[in-house]
């Protein structure tokens, strides 16, 4: 068995850090994204589109790179082709995906649209080998094309996901590196994709880069920004919705895009962080070239049937705020405990859940010439509360508090509270205490001056 040592990490030539709004790291071409949290760090595993005068496909190794925020971004490591089975000179450097067991790290990758290898290494970022010395899921596996993969970890079980039009799915053995089965084509009812608007088109029902991930109880299938539910791992799925509608763009974030219109080439992963839910996908309005693709990452909120509500596509990305906004709408916090999100019409709140509760809004910009922060709130049985605001932890210096009575009218109430000298930017924490256990709820905050 052939074990190549893949020597690319920690060379101080490719480390970049980059501060990054969305598109999380311009002008880098890293695209594909599937970000992961270890160690209460976030990384990006990706595929890299090689120049922005690139008129075909020509991605030449796979990236990742890592933050503490969602808003810094370093270069942590490469994976060139040549340090796998695949060898030298190698351009179809395709999607990618990555999965933790007991210390390990195995980060699995498309030979372009064929096949499907893997690398192993002791840390999120290598050093990396190659165990197997040959494809993992090799072409003639099944009737679609072995690529474009995802890592779904379910009760302690590692599952691989891949293929084109039909998705299949196969348990991984304990070793991360062989299947435990079979793998099984994944029905979907009634699907719909960029290319099967109506359902009519059988041939291409659906997409390439197929994603799972579960969020209460339910699982969720998706191809890009396309999804479907159902309540076992292997089906069958029905289909829901796109997370992605015309109404989702900020201006100049809605073209140009893809021949087949905005829905197609939304490559992508879904992940959880700080009780946080997110969407991280490809654009191409930044670069106006699909083969020199971006990184986004959006807010992702679920509805009380478990479907996904449409999400925004901007450049503020999430992770950090403008001060000036009209509004920061609460349900996009960065931390929370104590909290949960419901609907609330057409949008959502976030309701205290314990009689002491947090939210956590980092890197909010702007702030140095406010002077008040202006809260919506709602309380649906009455009750007292108290809110304080501290700055860079639980503990941190106070520059806001106030003790307020609600009644139970149903309507949301302005709460203004009289704020410290603070700098241009802040990582500000709401403090909120139920002082006679009622719930209170928080649409939104606008910062006055």
């Amino acid at each position: 068995m052939r074990k190549r040592v893949i020597n690319t990490l920690f060379l101080l030539n490719t480390l970049i850090a980059v501060l990054a709004q969305n598109p999380i790291v311009p002008n880098q071409g890293l695209n594909d994204p599937h970000i992961h949290i270890f160690n209460d760090t976030a990384y990006v595993y990706a595929s890299h589109d090689r120049s922005a005068d690139d008129k075909a496909f020509i991605m030449e190794d796979w990236w990742i790179w890592s933050s503490p925020d969602l808003v810094n971004w370093t270069k942590r490591s490469v994976l060139d082709p040549k340090n796998t089975y695949i060898g030298e000179g190698f351009q179809g450097c395709w999607a990618t995906d990555v999965g933790e067991k007991d210390g390990k790290y195995y980060w699995y990758f498309s030979e372009k649209n064929q096949q499907t290898g893997v690398v192993v290494g002791d840390s999120p970022v290598g050093p990396w080998k190659d165990p197997l010395g040959k494809p993992l899921l090799a072409s003639d596996l099944t009737p679609t094309d072995e690529y474009d993969m995802a890592i779904f970890e379910d009760n302690g079980e590692h599952y691989i996901i891949f293929g084109v039009w039909d998705y299949y799915i196969a348990k991984l053995n304990y070793d991360m590196i062989s299947l435990a089965e079979k793998p099984r084509k994944l029905i979907i009812n009634n699907p719909r994709g960029p290319y099967n608007p109506d359902g009519k088109n059988l041939e291409k029902p659906t997409d390439d880069k197929p994603f799972v991930h579960k969020n209460n109880g339910k699982y969720y299938l998706s191809w890009g920004c396309f999804y479907a539910m159902s309540d076992n791992l292997y089906g069958p799925y029905d289909y829901k919705d796109s997370v992605i509608k015309e109404e989702s763009f900020a201006k100049g974030y809605d073209a140009p895009t893809w021949p087949n219109g905005f829905l197609q080439g939304r490559h992508g992963s879904f992940f959880q962080w700080h009780n946080q839910w997110y969407y991280t996908y490809c654009d191409m309005s930044q670069t106006g070239n699909r083969y020199f693709r971006d990184a986004f990452i959006s807010y992702i909120h679920y509805k009380e049937n478990g479907e996904i509500a449409t999400i925004r596509v901007d450049g503020v990305g999430v992770g950090q705020y403008n001060a000036n906004q009209s509004k920061i709408e609460a349900e996009d916090y960065f931390k929370t405990d104590g909290l949960v999100k419901k609907e609330f019409g057409n949008n959502f709140v976030v309701e205290t859940t314990a009689n002491k509760s947090y939210l956590n809004y980092p890197n909010i910009n702007g702030l140095d010439v406010y002077s008040k922060i202006n809260f919506k709130l709602l309380a649906p049985s009455g009750g007292e509360f108290s809110i304080e605001i501290r700055k860079d932890n639980l503990q941190g210096e106070l520059v806001g508090s106030k003790k307020i009575t609600i009644n139970s009218n149903n309507k949301l109430e302005d709460v203004i509270i009289t704020l410290s000298t603070l700098n241009q930017k802040e990582n500000l924490y709401f403090l909120i205490e139920q002082l006679n256990n009622k719930p209170l709820q928080i649409e939104s905050f606008t910062f006055l001056k």
